[in-house]
């Protein structure tokens, strides 16, 4: 009996640790099937957001349509699915749930928000799904380091910081305010706004915030036009960007304005009007003006309103731009792809720079930010031109 047992006992052990293997192999192939890789994205499509959701979730889709009508990676197509947040970081935890736990998708790409993937970061790196190019420009979405994040646009932080010196300068401005919104997002560019001022022996005048999803800010206008304000830094995206100017403008207070990519985009204009003049924004890809654009630009747009039927924004490059770099950085990882394999290939990944105007991005074992570089641009006459070069941290 004692020999049975011994005999019984390595088998066993053999076996646990083959299903152990196995198990854990499956965990790191989540989402890789021989033909097909999940791809997972969670964008604002019914909320404050989404205008920006559904053109960055369409520049996803048309460069999976493309890349799958050339083969696919490595023989595998690949499948975009969509789930919508809301532009609430609750909503959001629940997409990613869904995606990771129940779809098993291989990497979230392109994730709308900064407390939205905040919120949903956890989730994901429990099961070891990688955090690609989220769209939001916060430090958080690749500081503290975790080999699963991976950012790419230049932060809030270090836009504004940059950016502020120069113009406030350049205005002569004595005060300086900002509004925001009282949440992560929001928060970095109040950071970047003081860091940029204490440099200048400077600090805020005003500071005034919103609740995310606000649309009344007559209070808050109210009390940077008592201060004096001359230059206000915004922390507003795209109906508080407008309600503020919009107000600002109605009570005859006109300060310049200073705000973050996160506003820059042609919704400013083409629903705030001629109020919206003047506005300046920090940004990196350019707006692709179809009249104005280069044969590249007019050629992807052409494809781009042929499947959507209608005209494409900078977010819908970005989210082009997104799923490239993940191909870019599949194919590289080869056949057996894996989260291993992928964070390896990007590891010491150098994506050139795109047909939209964004500087090169590179990334090492110690470095998650692809670029760190953004410049100025300010609405003139209803239409975006860019106002500066990039410039460095």
């Amino acid at each position: 009996m004692m020999k049975r047992i011994s005999l019984a006992l390595p088998a066993l052990s053999v076996l646990a640790t083959l299903t152990s293997l196995a198990t854990s192999a499956q965990a790191q192939t989540q989402g890789v099937s021989k033909t097909e890789i999940l791809v997972g994205t969670i964008q604002d499509l019914s909320g404050p957001l989404a205008g920006y959701g559904k053109q960055a979730r369409n520049g996803m889709q048309l460069r999976v349509d493309e890349i799958n009508e050339q083969g696919g990676i490595a023989g595998r197509k690949v499948k975009l699915l969509v789930e919508d947040s809301g532009y609430d970081p609750k909503r959001a935890v629940l997409a990613t749930q869904k995606l990771v736990n129940q779809d098993k998708i291989f990497i979230m790409a392109g994730h709308l928000g900064t407390a939205q993937n905040l919120a949903s970061m956890p989730v994901q790196f429990e099961k070891n799904v990688v955090n690609f190019l989220p769209i939001t420009a916060a430090r958080e979405m690749y500081e503290p380091f975790h080999k699963l994040k991976y950012s790419f646009a230049a932060t809030y932080y270090d836009q504004i910081r940059m950016v502020l010196p120069k113009l406030v300068k350049e205005k002569g401005a004595k005060k300086v305010c900002t509004i925001y919104q009282d949440d992560e997002f929001g928060l970095e560019v109040v950071r970047g706004g003081e860091a940029g001022l204490k440099a200048m022996g400077m600090e805020f005048a005003e500071k005034t915030s919103y609740k995310r999803g606000a649309t009344d800010f007559s209070s808050q206008v109210a009390k940077m036009k008592s201060a004096g304000c001359e230059l206000v830094v915004l922390g507003t995206i795209i109906r508080e960007t407008i309600g503020a100017i919009g107000e600002a403008r109605k009570t005859g207070f006109n300060p310049v304005f200073l705000g973050s990519s996160a506003a820059y985009t042609d919704l400013i204009h083409k629903l705030g009007g001629k109020a919206m003049d003047g506005l300046y924004t920090t940004m990196t890809a350019q707006h692709p003006y179809l009249d104005e654009a280069a044969q590249p630009i007019r050629f992807w747009a052409t494809k781009y309103k042929t499947r959507f039927s209608e005209d494409p924004t900078v977010f819908s490059a970005y989210g082009y731009v997104i799923v490239d770099a993940f191909a870019r950085a599949a194919q590289k990882a080869g056949a057996n792809l894996s989260t291993e394999s992928f964070v390896k290939a990007m590891d010491s990944m150098v994506i050139p720079p795109d047909i939209f105007g964004s500087p090169q991005m590179s990334y090492t074992a110690t470095k998650r930010l692809g670029n760190d570089l953004s410049r100025l641009s300010q609405i003139v006459d209803g239409r975006w031109k860019v106002q500066s070069d990039y410039v460095k941290p």
